[in-house]
């Protein structure tokens, strides 16, 4: 039996603002003419708790209106509270299992696990929280936005 992940103490504006999200590996594309390849997905990136693979979006194929990628939560990890302004968010849970606190001041509670689709609609605020110390939580996520994360902003729980 897991238990649930344990918030850690952090800076919220350095979390969101910091690690390296904007490491794109254009060299990583395949143009086949019309349909674009990137193998493995491409480079990890950090971002907010979160370890993604480069996945596509309109910094690296031109996308207008999607993008898409891996993330990884690592064991015992959170993606600190934030809200999606103005676009809409789909995942599919490969692996592992989470625990989403959201709504206003975070007091609703969803608990999800590999092979659950989760829709996050915008404006929601939301906090993620992998509820294993062992095992990573690995999810397929779609956004509605070109921008992969330029349209996110901290959520102050309290």
């Amino acid at each position: 039996m897991t238990k649930p992940a344990q918030l850690i103490s952090f800076d919220m504006n350095a979390s969101l603002n910091h690690d390296d999200k904007d490491n794109i590996q254009l060299s990583a594309v395949e143009d086949h003419d019309g349909i674009l390849t990137i193998r493995g997905g491409g480079a990890r990136r950090d971002w907010n708790g979160i370890h993604y693979k480069q996945g596509m979006s309109a910094n690296n194929v031109g996308t207008t209106s999607l993008s898409a990628n891996i993330a990884t939560i690592p064991p015992g990890g959170v993606a600190y509270a934030h809200i999606h302004v103005g676009f809409e968010v789909i995942l599919y849970i490969l692996e592992g299992k989470v625990r989403h606190e959201f709504g206003p001041g975070l007091k609703q509670v969803v608990e999800n696990e590999a092979g659950d689709f989760i829709y996050i609609k915008p404006g929601v605020p939301h906090e993620v929280f992998n509820m294993s110390d062992t095992e990573p939580v690995v999810a397929f996520v779609a956004r509605s936005s070109a921008d992969e994360w330029d349209n996110i902003v901290p959520y102050d729980r309290n």
